[in-house]
């Protein structure tokens, strides 16, 4: 395993941020770690990044201990912020080179390691362009390749694809799966876009008031989810129908709103005719209603009881002020 908690802990002021943290991340895989603003997440990450030491329990980056060795765990890793760190004024191969110094690489294998990076986030044509002409797409392959430069283990990439298009997060998602198979990089991926998460982890970690809920691949985790096809309804006064189909039909209430309705059910035909049944007792039309196959992000509210809130903690400023200083 190129990364291993056992029994980690972490507390502030007598506040336990993490109980007992044990997981495993394989060498070659990618691997999601997924969890709401204040589920320790962010403590966890910077434990592995040797930014903040553990109260207690044993933590391996790449065969390294982080609190013994954090020196070689830093040799070991690269991270991908969530905001870009590039230097706009300087041009994309000067931001690799000046990177590249910070690693102490010089000379002729520093040239070679840039015109691999260039080559690899096809920008060999506009490699002496000053980086403020990017687009966001653009700007995020050069601060990846810049983050393998120096031929680390693993990539801690922070919500990668935050702020991209569809079309450039698809894009993205292709880069990274590319540098996973030909680099044979380890990703550590963290995301609030489940349809992320569901299209590049091999396996999904999902965190949740410091302890971890759950461990497994995107397609386990669903058949695990064990309540059926989910059924989304639009309807007027969606509470009052909620706590009648609750009553009266074979289902699992997910999320309800004013005029929308989520729930779940193992036995869809019967749940569907339970759910016209009462609404034309009740005399109420239903405006719109879908059937599909639960989500990651079902799972994720099914164990944590929320979505997954955007926020920014100081992981990515703490990580720049460790790596530059």
């Amino acid at each position: 395993m190129i990364i291993e908690t056992r029994n980690l802990t972490k507390e502030y002021n007598g506040i336990k941020a993490l109980k007992d943290v044990s997981f495993s991340v394989k060498e070659g895989e990618i691997f999601g770690f997924l969890g709401p603003n204040g589920a320790g997440k962010t403590t966890t990450i910077k434990i592995l990044t040797t930014l903040l030491m553990p109260t207690s329990g044993e933590v391996y980056v790449n065969g390294y201990n982080v609190v013994e060795e954090a020196k070689k765990v830093r040799e070991s890793i690269g991270l991908v912020p969530q905001e870009n760190v590039l230097e706009n004024d300087l041009t994309a191969r000067e931001n690799l080179i000046f990177h590249g110094m910070l690693y102490n690489i010089k000379g002729r294998k520093l040239e070679d390691r840039v015109e691999k990076a260039l080559k690899f986030a096809d920008l060999e044509s506009r490699a002496d362009e000053k980086v403020r002409n990017f687009s966001g797409g653009t700007k995020r392959r050069l601060e990846t390749v810049k983050a393998f430069l120096h031929s680390p283990k693993i990539i801690f990439l922070d919500e990668p694809s935050l702020g991209l298009d569809p079309q450039s997060r698809r894009l993205f998602w292709d880069y990274i799966e590319k540098i996973n198979k030909e680099e044979k990089i380890t990703i550590f991926l963290t995301t609030h876009y489940m349809d992320e998460a569901d299209y590049l982890c091999d396996r999904v970690c999902i965190i949740d008031m410091g302890k971890i809920l759950d461990l497994d691949t995107p397609k386990n985790l669903k058949e695990k989810f064990g309540e059926g096809e989910v059924v989304e309804i639009t309807v007027p006064r969606a509470r009052k129908f909620a706590e009648i189909l609750k009553e009266k039909c074979e289902c699992n209430i997910i999320k309800v709103d004013e005029e929308r309705l989520k729930i779940s059910s193992k036995h869809k035909e019967r749940a569907l005719a339970e759910i016209f049944k009462n609404a034309d007792e009740l005399g109420v039309s239903i405006l719109d209603i879908s059937v599909r196959e639960p989500t990651l992000e079902d799972v994720f509210i099914h164990y944590t009881g929320k979505g997954i809130r955007e926020g920014k903690g100081d992981f990515t400023k703490a990580v720049l002020r460790r790596f530059k200083g």
